[in-house]
């Protein structure tokens, strides 16, 4: 998605009230002292307070709360000129966040500055407990296939399965298979077998399509 793609769902989905509220905080967001954050944090902290609470379908089998779209579209418009100071905002905006705040982080991803710096920020969202947040990283998200290492990469797979998502919805699951992958995964099978648990269909799609790598 383009930022001209954002701005224009939500353009269709939000109040013109909601609308102009978010571009007033953007407006000061993009005009604040580069060594200064408290523009950027109270906005995306009140977001929720003027985000009309619905459902958004951004694009076909995707939906996103709109408080998570406004977020999103907020975290795309942070100068990023200086790389020190973007880093050290965008990452004060992750230490501390609830849970929908972490939400919109993590689907933010594809759309950060630097987007190799945020590595270690995917690798520690995949061990998260909390469901709707791996989810964020999972689902139609691009920046893990794109940038985790191999080894990364496997254990989101994994707690894919482990957690019971639904890997369809994971971009660049097939592109991404490789036989360390299979062998951990036929371990996985050995495992939910010998408990007498189902095994998702998907888990045998990618151990066979392996044998063609």
């Amino acid at each position: 998605m383009l930022l001209t793609d954002v701005e224009r769902i939500i353009r269709q989905n939000l109040s013109s009230e909601a609308i102009t509220w978010l571009e007033q905080k953007i407006d000061l967001v993009k005009t604040e002292d580069e060594n200064k954050s408290l523009q950027l944090n109270l906005t995306f902290s009140h977001i929720p307070r003027f985000a009309d609470k619905k459902n958004i379908e951004i694009r076909p089998g995707e939906i996103w709360a709109a408080d998570r779209l406004c977020r999103v579209y907020l975290l795309m418009q942070v100068p990023d000129q200086n790389k020190e100071t973007y880093l050290k905002k965008i990452n004060g905006l992750f230490t501390g966040a609830e849970m929908n705040e972490q939400i919109a982080l993590y689907a933010a991803l594809p759309f950060y500055s630097y987007p190799e710096e945020w590595i270690n920020r995917c690798e520690e969202g995949i061990r998260s407990n909390i469901g709707t947040v791996l989810e964020a990283i999972m689902y139609h998200n691009p920046y893990p296939a794109k940038y985790l290492s191999e080894g990364s990469w496997n254990q989101l797979v994994l707690k894919a399965f482990f957690t019971e998502k639904d890997v369809t919805k994971i971009t660049g699951l097939k592109e991404r298979n490789n036989p360390a992958l299979s062998e951990t995964l036929k371990d996985y099978v050995q495992e939910r077998l010998a408990a007498h648990r189902t095994v998702h269909p998907e888990i045998y799609n990618l151990i066979d399509n392996n044998k063609e790598l």
